[in-house]
Order: structure tokens, then C-alpha cells, then sequence
């Protein structure tokens, strides 16, 4: 079920160095369901490659572990909803769709990014390797078949469907083991006219806000500009723009095709960036390591002083990413009463490994917390003006991300913007 890296999951070198060790944690999605149980844990570190600069885990869990039955669902946010409305716009800025326009989404989940292009008519179809969601997904009426993404399902689609207009593949290439293999199904689906959109947690954000609480087992590879790059173009796939999305707190939509084409604006301003930065330096990296260190001995000793002060701490959102968190800073349910998710996948378990109990946020809030640690930072405006609509809540706010960690009161006026 696990296995050690002896070379770079992108271009085969050896030659790797290991510069951040988070320690055993177990897997950042395997919720217990009662509190005292005992789940297994698995390494989790990083290693960087000097040749193409790709930062990766040592260590991959079998994907049919992680990924066959999944809890996140991707319409639980209001926030990945809107976006996919604005995702779909700019795909349509992008390409001249007709009619009979093939859109094909890699790892679509319970289809929320492809809901927008059927509400245009266009033909869509999903690959998610998760039973459950693809359920959920059909009943919901968004084609989705079930199916781990690579040269085999490429082929089939191709011979069912045909070659797509466009094709995306939204925060999937990162859990992926065999990143060559993922991008040559990629190239498959493509011909000159095909454009491809694939978004990624940038490693640039990572690293100026200090996101370890991204690493987790799922999340395999951390991208620069420079290592996708080199990723894609090994399969003749080339990079010509470059977008920001709001989506995990950082993350980079870029826009390929199998013809070459000039480079945007945008494009050679991150190349300068990331030259300026120097975030394809090993260095880099390991200065990140040391500053991970420090937050964590903070945040655990903001997370203490509001327990001293006999503040009741609740937290919101038991995410993939507040497992790593939690597990590192060493924080449990001595110190969090419970936390608070709309996604009723998870109500009544508990967190991994720091074993806090998840429950509806109705059911928190009726605990009357007098502070809330925002796990989910990523999606901090959301959850701020939920608190304060629904709950009228303008007790302590707790945001761990980006560094320093922070606690402050956030109010909201009528019109929801923060003051």
C-alpha cells in the first residue's frame, strides 16, 4: 500500500535531496468513526529534485486507497461554485465553441465545473475514479464515468467520444504517482486544436505563505511554473498562458496545446518572478522548512493562550489540509471542543488522528464557542460571513494561514465586506 521513491516522479533522477520531515501522520481524509480509534500512519516528507526542480513526496500510498471512496465534494463550497461559473467563462473566452462543442473534464468530482457547460448545451463528459461521487455525479445529471485517468482510459475515450475541444484537469496532476503517464493520457485527447487547462496549487504560494498544511499524502507533487513546464513539453504539450485562481488558498491555471505558441505577458512575468525569488532553489526550500517549524510552535501556542483564557475553541472546516495541521502542531480534542463542516459526509467522525469530533456547523454553534480557528482558511470570506449572518458570532477568529498565524476579530457590515 506504500512504497519509497528512489527517483524523481518526473524526470527520473536519483539524485534526490530530503529537506522537510512532518513526521508518521495518518491519511489526511481518513476520518475515524469513533474517538479512541487506532489508525495507521504513514510517512510524510519532502524531497527535491535539482535536475527539474520538482518538490514531491517520498513515499506513494496506492491511489485505490486514497481515492475510491472520497469525502471531499467539490459543490460543499459556495466559493469552488462560484468560480466554476467563472471558470467556464473564461474557457469560453478562449475557445469558439459551436454547438457541438466536446468538453472533457480529468477528475471531475461531482461535476460542479462541468454544470456550467451543459447549462450552454454543449456535449460534456467526467472521469472520477470515485465510486460514490460518480453516483452522485450521474443522479445528478453530469455524464461521469468511473475510472483512474491514464493512457488506457485516454485510448477508450478516443475511441468512444472522440478527441475533445477542450479538456481540463483542475487540481488532479498533483495526487498523481505517475505524473509522465497522467500527461501522455493528456496528450491523447489532444490535437493541434485542443486547448487544455490544467490548475495546480502553486508551489510560489506555498512557499510565500508558508502552505504546509498542503502536504498531505494525496498531494504527491508541488508545482513551479518551470517544473510543469518541463513536465508537459516532455509530451509535446506547450504552455502559452498563465491565470491565478482562488481556489486552495494559491493555485495557477495554465493553457496549453500541442502547437507551440507564443508566451503571454503573464507567462514571462512569472518566469521573472520566479528567477527573482528563487523558488526552483533547493535553498529555497529549506528555509520554508525552518519557518514551518517556527509557525507551528506558534500557532500551537496561540491555540494554548486561548485555552488558558478559558475560551471555549471551536474550529470550521475538517479539510484535508487541517489534518496536516492539527497532526503537526500536535493539537486535539483537549484543546478543540469540535469542528464544524457542511459536508454531512463527515458528521459524527472524527478528525484523523487528533481525534476532534465533526459536526454540522448548527450543532457547533450551539456550543456557544467564544473563539473559531479557521482551518479552512482557503476559504476564510465564505466562512467569516456565514459565521456572522447565520450565527451573529463575532467572537475571536483564529486564521493559521498565511504566516504569521494570527488571531483577530473580524466583523462584518450588511453589505459583507470584511472591516
Amino acid at each position: 500500500m506504500i512504497t519509497k521513491i528512489n527517483a524523481c516522479r518526473v524526470c527520473g533522477n536519483q539524485g534526490l535531496v530530503n529537506f522537510f520531515d512532518l513526521g508518521e501522520q495518518p491519511l489526511a481524509n481518513a476520518l475515524c468513526r469513533n474517538s479512541d480509534e487506532k489508525e495507521s500512519v504513514f510517512p510524510l516528507s519532502l524531497s527535491f529534485c535539482p535536475k527539474c526542480s520538482l518538490v514531491q513526496l517520498n513515499h506513494t500510498i496506492s491511489p485505490e486507497k486514497l481515492f475510491s471512496n472520497y469525502v471531499w465534494v467539490t459543490s460543499t463550497s459556495s466559493t469552488a461554485r462560484e468560480y466554476a461559473q467563472q471558470f467556464c467563462a473564461r474557457l469560453r473566452q478562449k475557445c469558439c465553441f459551436k454547438n457541438s462543442s466536446y468538453i472533457l473534464e480529468v477528475a471531475s468530482n461531482d461535476g460542479t465545473f462541468l454544470k456550467p457547460f451543459k447549462k450552454h448545451g454543449l456535449d460534456i463528459l467526467g472521469i472520477d475514479p470515485a465510486e460514490n461521487i460518480v453516483k452522485t455525479a450521474n443522479q445528478d445529471g453530469i455524464l461521469t464515468q468511473c475510472a483512474f485517468f491514464g493512457a488506457e482510459t485516454a485510448a477508450q475515450i478516443v475511441s468512444d467520444k472522440g478527441i475533445p475541444d477542450i479538456v481540463f484537469a483542475r487540481n488532479v496532476l498533483p495526487h498523481v504517482a505517475d505524473p509522465n503517464g497522467f500527461v501522455k493520457g493528456l496528450s491523447m485527447l489532444m490535437n493541434e486544436q485542443t486547448l487544455l487547462a490544467i490548475e495546480v496549487h502553486y508551489s510560489g504560494k506555498i512557499v510565500e505563505e508558508l502552505h504546509y498544511d498542503s502536504i498531505y499524502h494525496e498531494h504527491l507533487c508541488y508545482f513551479s511554473l518551470k517544473s510543469i513546464e518541463k513536465l508537459l513539453e516532455n509530451h509535446g504539450i506547450y504552455i502559452h498562458d498563465i491565470e491565478e485562481s482562488p481556489i486552495s488558498g494559491g493555485s495557477i491555471v495554465v493553457y496549453a496545446s500541442t502547437k507551440r505558441q507564443k508566451k503571454s505577458a503573464n507567462i514571462i512575468e512569472y518566469e521573472k518572478q520566479e528567477q527573482q525569488t528563487r523558488l526552483n532553489d533547493l535553498l529555497t526550500w529549506q528555509q520554508f522548512e525552518k519557518r514551518s517549524q517556527q509557525h507551528k510552535k506558534n500557532f500551537l501556542d496561540l491555540i494554548k493562550e486561548t485555552n488558558v483564557n478559558n475560551e471555549r475553541l471551536a474550529a470550521w472546516g475538517a479539510s484535508a489540509r487541517s489534518a496536516t495541521l492539527l497532526n503537526f502542531c500536535k493539537i486535539n480534542r483537549e484543546l478543540i471542543t469540535g469542528i464544524a463542516d457542511k459536508n454531512d459526509l463527515k458528521h459524527d467522525l472524527f478528525s484523523p488522528g487528533s481525534h476532534i469530533p465533526i459536526s454540522s456547523p448548527d450543532k457547533i454553534m450551539a456550543l456557544k464557542p467564544d473563539a473559531m480557528a479557521i482551518l479552512a482558511w482557503n476559504f476564510l470570506d465564505e466562512i467569516v460571513h456565514e459565521l456572522s449572518s447565520k450565527y451573529g458570532f463575532d467572537g475571536k477568529i483564529i486564521v493559521p494561514f498565511p504566516d504569521p498565524p494570527n488571531s483577530k476579530i473580524i466583523k462584518e457590515s450588511i453589505s459583507g465586506k470584511r472591516k
